[in-house]
Order: structure tokens, then sequence, then C-alpha cells
């Protein structure tokens, strides 16, 4: 018997040398001849300025000698010969001067990226808004040290591994963890034509050439973006689907609408992500990316957004996400604007006429004050006020939930989530607007029981609330994401009994509902825990299958068939590779800590852990095993050393100040 252990960063990353070469990327101004329309509509948007280049045309802000000052520190903003400097005394080691070099974003505001060692781009804290024309500070309300873990100068804010894939085209991080550098390089700045349509080399050769593909030329290429045209009928497309009839690539399984989906939703999500940059752009979103379910801190009870998760978890829990609605009905995705402004926009479907594209839809009134009970016009009567809640991130962007979710005040008072009535009605409560909605619509369906109920119970008292996770998990009715978020909520309750109650589920169609009923298996016995979950190790979704791999961690097993035992292999590599790519995020070296720990790799576990702290001085969890690793190990002296040198780096911690008076007692 052994155990299953696997060799960390030093052989990480896994061997495709027979992989073929992905296609060239060629830039959006070669598709500007042909698609004229399209590119004229892409220039200027919020996806080509995503990310540019300094100069008098893109900076906003005022680099006139102008000078901001936050809680005790100062920063001043020139120019000198064309260049834009930023100089600070909020940096390490004191004052210095940085370069600018590249700019953020377009409006509401714009953040500047300066580059602190060849390579590595941080983004500045101080940004510029665009509508008060006025610097101001992201965190207003912080006081961070330079070696802090979160001052603009720390891993947290770094442009390469935390922004640069979402605005740019062809990115790759390329960070090497050794040397703690990186070499990123990208094939455009700004998110241009073909991060969303895919690397065009083979279609421009063809489109100057006329000649037919040539088998494999696109080979490892999803068929998706460019090579299926998203607005083109399917006879547009007929030659790009005889072409890869031919090869050994498969169309994409996905259908139209969900492939359009997924691919915005690669940046428009709060995520975790598997590669080092951007994915292939018709990459399965679940290939890609692991989501994040609706946990206390980012969601409110009811699934409504609370932190920056972006847009993608609330749209999947909407009624439109489950009737085929796509980003592109509501949003032109070259101008990336509305294609409608005001209550027009949902009238298209939400009117007496109705949609034909949608006809589940009730046709009624709903621009009307019988529906609204507002005036014609007014803040109260339009669609997104009470629908589409906003709230405001960094400082002054306005977000809207895309849940687009039916005022429930009723449920604020239970479970004090916030509701579109009193967003307006501040000096109201919840009950008030209770009250109200329910004279207004007596009848109304939407008073039933809702799984935020149960949701805001057990994140007060989870062990009181676990038979109704278990409820919402197998409710099939309620979205994939909520499902899989009440399946988390129940990982620390794990046991015999919960693994094979919800072992169904490691068959769900749905793959956020298969990754997280697999952490649940580990309350299972060894030996059944291994027989549910070797089969998901050849899942078609890489989330899956990285699960299942985490599942296996530690596990003794004597015999595996061989393709098994070749799948085990697989699962464990994608997972170790996506660690590597985030060896510079000081969770992804928590992870690895665990990992050394589960297979009792003791120095592999204190190498992950003295990284974390290495990047991160403030993540006291790595601090306090590191601590207790030492002493474990019976060195007491490295044991003090470390807690010393944790207490230095923050001596207020409650926890290592406690365990320093345990280790000297």
């Amino acid at each position: 018997m052994a155990a299953l252990t696997w060799v960390f960063l030093a052989q990480a990353v896994m061997s495709q040398d027979n992989t073929p070469a992905e296609p060239a990327y060629v830039g959006s101004a070669s598709c500007s001849n042909c698609h004229a329309e399209a590119a004229q509509d892409w220039q200027g948007s919020h996806h080509a300025l995503a990310w540019t280049a300094p100069s008098s045309a893109t900076v906003l802000g005022a680099f006139d000698d102008r000078s901001f000052s936050h809680r005790g520190t100062t920063t001043r903003f020139r120019q000198q010969n064309g260049t834009y400097l930023i100089e600070t005394d909020d940096a390490v080691g004191g004052k210095q001067q940085f370069t600018v070099v590249g700019v953020a974003g377009i409006e509401p505001l714009q953040q500047y990226i300066i580059e602190t060692e060849p390579g590595r781009m941080q983004s500045f804290d101080v940004v510029w808004d665009t509508v008060k024309q006025e610097w101001f500070h992201l965190y207003p309300d912080q006081v961070l040290a330079p070696d802090d873990g979160f001052h603009w100068s720390g891993p947290y804010k770094n442009w390469n591994a935390r922004c640069a894939e979402c605005h740019a085209t062809g990115f790759e991080k390329n960070y090497e963890p050794r040397a703690r550098v990186y070499q990123s390089r990208q094939a455009e700045i700004g998110v241009g034509c073909e991060a969303c349509h895919g690397p065009a080399q083979a279609h421009l050769d063809w489109a100057t050439t006329q000649n037919p593909l040539k088998p494999g030329q696109w080979t490892g290429v999803n068929a998706i973006g460019l090579r299926l045209n998203l607005n083109a009928s399917p006879d547009a497309n007929s030659e790009l689907r005889n072409y890869l009839a031919g090869t050994d690539q498969p169309l994409s399984p996905l259908t139209h609408p969900e492939r359009e989906i997924q691919q915005c939703a690669g940046c428009h999500s709060r995520r975790e992500p598997f590669e080092g940059g951007n994915p292939l752009p018709g990459t399965p979103f679940h290939d890609a990316y692991r989501l994040s379910t609706l946990r206390s801190g980012l969601y409110h009870p009811d699934g409504q957004i609370q932190d920056e998760v972006y847009v993608y978890g609330s749209f999947l829990q909407s009624k439109m996400y489950a009737n085929g609605v796509t980003c592109s009905n509501c949003h032109n995705p070259h101008t990336a604007k509305l294609k409608i402004e005001g209550n027009g926009l949902c009238t298209q479907c939400h009117s007496p006429g109705g949609n034909p594209d949608f006809p589940s839809l009730t046709q009624k009134a709903y621009d009307d004050p019988s529906h609204s009970f507002h005036p014609t016009g007014s803040e109260g009567a339009q669609c997104k006020n009470c629908h589409m809640i906003e709230r405001i991130y960094m400082g002054v962007d306005g977000r809207r939930d895309h849940s687009f979710r039916i005022p429930r005040p009723d449920l604020s008072v239970e479970t004090r989530a916030p509701n579109a009535c009193t967003d307006c009605h501040t000096e109201q409560t919840a009950k008030w607007a209770a009250d109200t909605v329910a004279d207004w619509f007596p009848d109304s369906q939407y008073r039933s029981p809702h799984f935020s109920q149960i949701i805001a119970g057990a994140r007060n008292d989870l062990r009181g609330h676990a038979a109704g996770l278990v409820e919402l998990a197998e409710y099939e009715e309620l979205p994939a994401l909520v499902r899989a978020s009440a399946l988390d909520m129940l990982i620390p309750l794990a046991d015999a009994g919960l693994a094979a109650r919800l072992e169904p589920l490691l068959s769900s169609p749905d793959p956020l509902v298969r990754v997280s009923a697999i952490a649940l298996q580990r309350g299972a016995p060894e030996t059944e825990r291994s027989q549910r979950l070797v089969g998901l190790l050849g899942d078609p979704v890489k989330a899956v299958r990285i699960a299942a791999a985490r599942g296996f961690l530690g596990m003794r097993i004597a015999y595996m068939p061989e393709r098994m035992n070749r799948n085990l292999n697989q699962a464990m590599s994608e997972w170790q590779a996506s660690l590597f790519v985030k060896a510079d995020f000081p969770e992804s070296q928590l992870v690895l800590g665990g990992i050394g720990l589960t297979t009792r790799r003791m120095d592999m576990a204190l190498q992950a852990f003295g990284e974390a702290v290495e990047l991160d001085p403030q993540l006291t969890q790595a601090w306090v095993m590191i601590v207790r690793i030492h002493d474990a190990l019976g060195d007491r002296t490295a044991a003090l050393e470390a807690l010393d040198h944790a207490i230095e780096l923050n001596p207020e911690d409650v926890q290592l100040n406690l365990m320093r008076a345990d280790l000297k007692g």
C-alpha cells in the first residue's frame, strides 16, 4: 500500500510536446478592412480602451505636478519629456518615482499601471475620477504599510497576475517562481477582436487568398467565436463546419447561447483561473475556471451581489439565463454599450406584444404605472432600479446585479439582505416595503419560501440548517449555482451519511454541482470514496477532473486499472499545472502547503507556507502552520524564530502572541 503523492513545483508543468502549435494572432488592425462596421463600433469602446499605452490621447488624469495626500502619504503626478511619472512616499523604502507604463480604463475612473521592477507591473491605488476631474484613493479608509500584501505594491494588486488577463488579448503571464519574476507578453493590449473571436491568422490567410483551409491548421481550437461566428446563420458557417468535420477537432458541444455567455463569462465573473493567461477563445468556461459560489462576503443570502463579483454568478441565477437570453440580446458586443437606453431595452420582450424568441413571457404592459406603481418616467419606474439593483465598486463605478430578481422586501425582514425598495426609500424599513408590495400585489406568487431563508440561517447556525441545505442541493428546479453553494456550505459537516445521501449529485448534468458534490465525499470511507470519484477523473470538464484529483489526494490505493490510473495521473497533472501557473498567488501556496501536509512531505509544506508569507507577510494562517510544523518536527528553536518574525510583522495578531506564550511556557 503506497500513499498517493505528487511532486511539487519543480515538476509542475505537464509535458505536452505533441500538442500542435496554437493558431497565431494578427491584431485587431488586420480585421478592420473586411469588418469595417464592427471595427468602427469597437474603436473607442471600453473593450478597446481596457488597457492602452500612456500618451496625451489616452491619459485623462491631471499629470500637471498636482499632488494628492492620503492618511499621511503624498503622491505627485507630473510629466517629463512626454513620460508620465508618479512620485510617492507610499512605497517600499520611502519616496520613489515610477514611470507609468500603462493606462487602465476610460470611465468613470482611470487607473495607472507602474513598473516597480523589470516586468512586474502594479496597479496604483490613487486613480483619476473622470466625472469629478480629481484624484481619489480607491480605499480611503485603509492605512497599509508598504510590506502589507494588500498594499498597492503587493501581490493582490499585481497587474500581471490579477488584472492583465481581462484587459488584453492573448495574454501570457509567464511567472517564474524561483526568481519571482514576470516575463509577461500579449498579442495586443486592450480587448481586441481576437480576444473573443480567437486567433485569426488562418482566417486571414483564407480571406486574402481564398485557398481552402489545410487540415490541422486550426488543430487545438474549439469551434466557437471566429470559427463559428456567433451572429452568423448556419449556412454562413458551412465552410468552416465542413472543414472542422474533416479534422480531429469536434465542434463545441455547447449550444449557441451558452457558447456566447461562457465566452463573456471568462472575464465577467469572480473565479479561480486554471491557466496563466487567456485561455484560447472558445474554451468552455469550466475548462478554464472554477466559478465562485454564493459565499458570505461575496453575495447576500438571496444571491444578490455584495462584493465585486461581476456578472456571471448573478446571471446564472436568473430566469433570463434559464430561458436562453444571452449577453448580446441586451449589449452590443462591439460598442460594449446597451442596445437601447432606458426601459426600451426591457420592452423588447416585456411588453403586450412579447417576443417570439421567448414565448414563455406573459404578454402585458410592464412599462406602465399599473406594474411599477411609480409615475411614468420617474426613477422608480425604471425597470433596472427595481430588478437590477446597483452597487458601487472602485469608489465610483456602479455595477448592476444581473439576476433580474423580483423585489422581495419580505425576505429582507428575515435575511437582512437588501432590497430595491429601501435602496431608494432609505428612510423606510424593510417591513414598510414588504407591506407596501403586498398591498400592490395581494395575490402574488412571489411570497413563497425562498432559498435565502435557509442560506441566511445556515450562515448563523450551520448544523441547525443542514437538512435545509441538503434539500436545496437536491432540488433540481433551483439554479445550479445555488445548489452548488448549498453543497459548499455543507463541507464542514461532511460525514459518511451525508456523503452517501448526496452521492447521486456526482452525476448531475451541471459541472458546478458535480464539483461541489465531490468535496462532500471526504466524509465517506476511503474505499467508498475512491469508488464514487474514480469515474470523475475522466470527466469531460476540467473543473470536475481537478476536483476529483483533490478528492484522491492522500488516499492509499493498492491497485487501479490502467485506464483509471492514467486518468488519475492526468487529472493530478492538470491540478498541479493549475497551481503552478498561480505560484504568485499566496492562496495557491496555502493549497500547496496543505498538499504537503496531506502527503507528509513536511519539507514541501514548509517551502510552500514560507513562500506564502514571503508574498503576503500578513497571512497569519501560513505563519501558524510554519511554527506548528517546526515544533512537530522537534525543532523548537526554529519554531520560535519563525514565530518571533511573524509577530514582528504582525504585532497585534492575537493568535500569534498566544502561540508564543504557549511555546515559551
